[in-house]
């Protein structure tokens, strides 16, 4: 409670930011044309002080070091925004036990942070940007400490899951079942990450495909992405009988059914598959309410989960699938699916939903809030992390 009343200090007044939040954004701006060595030197730092932790991290660390720095935007973004901050680090923290991280590592990762601050924000770094930034890494971390202890007390740091079933789609794209060796709570409409056994170390997000099963499988739509390690190795090498590990579940793109409002869904690529879920989701309320989702593709063949979409509107009088082709479409509606979605507007009636790849989603949101659905009322799970289609 104490680390989240700190975080109020940054709620803006008047629509302003926050002072603190001033000086961190400076910073952040100053650092970012040169993130790379900036993180690299972090790094480099907190192995040298602390080799003990090396064998934490993957082999790699090309993509954990833009994480890092994601994860910094997203907190210097969204400092005046409490609620927002408070859940994004909760899950933060949460999905960090599976990595082995305790309480006491957190001090050694803030001092290697204001050693790499302080080295590379020549122009912006002094005595006034370093008290914010205390405070803030001293807050944030104290929520993250936190979290993991609750979550500590009700569940494993990761669930081993074997894989039942594994059916490829097309070339590219393949529908991975799971049977965890625990239950498995989540929400439609949340992601997890995964850990293969050809990539120790190296996790990626994927969101459920379908709202929680009465036999506990869980599924995810993987795509395979060019020098995607696991996103290559899940589609390509991984079998019946494998073994893979799951991270918590995490993400906010959930229903609301305490509103009678639609839905307008609008997944692009493998972002269909927590589309997928929330129909579900929805179905098994029994709550009669207007559901329309819009499926975008490059090419008809990338229209993979079309099929079973349709079989869904047949049975759902509620709900209208309309597939979106960007390149010699055959099927659906040939264009962008942002425009798709401004020309069936408006849709001030309903609540969206958004699921994809990230210039997808930026396109798709102003769309949206273009074709009257408030921002406040549109969820996504794009925070620095795309968790539908990771490498």
């Amino acid at each position: 409670m104490g680390a989240e009343s700190d975080l109020n200090r940054y709620r803006p007044r008047n629509d302003r930011p926050s002072p603190d939040a001033v000086v961190i954004r400076r910073t952040l701006a100053e650092i970012e044309p040169v993130s790379d060595q900036a993180t690299a030197y972090f790094y480099a730092l907190l192995f040298l002080h602390n080799p003990q932790l090396r064998d934490m991290f993957p082999a790699a660390m090309d993509a954990q070091r833009d994480r890092l720095f994601g994860a910094l935007l997203v907190a210097a973004e969204h400092i005046d925004d409490t609620v927002t901050l408070t859940d994004y680090l909760c899950n933060l923290g949460r999905g960090h036990r599976k990595y082995g991280t305790r309480s006491d590592h957190y001090p050694a990762v803030g001092e290697c942070l204001m050693l790499s601050l302080e080295r590379y924000a020549t122009s912006t770094w002094g005595p006034e940007a370093e008290a914010a930034w205390v405070r803030a890494y001293t807050a944030i971390s104290q929520i993250m400490i936190d979290a993991a202890a609750e979550d500590e007390l009700r569940a494993p740091p990761w669930w081993f899951a074997e894989i039942v079933s594994h059916e490829r789609r097309t070339s590219e794209v393949a529908v991975v079942t799971v049977r965890t060796d625990q239950p498995y709570p989540y929400r439609a409409g949340q992601y997890a990450s995964i850990e293969t056994p050809w990539w120790p170390r190296v996790w990626r997000y994927y969101s459920f495909a379908s709202s929680p099963r009465s036999d506990g499988l869980l599924s995810f739509h993987v795509k395979a992405v060019p020098a995607g390690w696991v996103s290559r190795a899940l589609v390509h090498r991984a079998r019946r009988g494998d073994v893979i590990k799951l991270g918590p579940p995490a993400g906010s793109m959930t229903v609301d059914h305490n509103s009678s409002r639609g839905l307008l869904c609008v997944g692009g690529s493998t972002g269909i598959a927590p589309i997928k879920a929330l129909v579900q989701d929805v179905a098994q309320h029994g709550v009669r309410r207007q559901v329309e989702v819009f499926f975008g593709a490059n090419r008809d063949s990338d229209l993979y989960d079309l099929d079973s979409f349709l079989e869904l509107e047949r049975r759902l009088p509620w709900l209208s699938v309309r597939p979106v082709v960007a390149q010699y479409a055959t099927r659906g509606f040939p264009g962008q699916l942002p425009e798709a979605v401004r020309e069936f507007g408006p849709w001030g009636d309903f609540d969206g939903y958004l699921s994809g790849p990230p210039q997808m989603i930026r396109k798709s949101m102003d769309a949206l809030v273009s074709s009257g659905i408030p921002a406040e009322r549109i969820r996504h799970d794009f925070l620095g992390t795309l968790v539908a289609s990771g490498k």
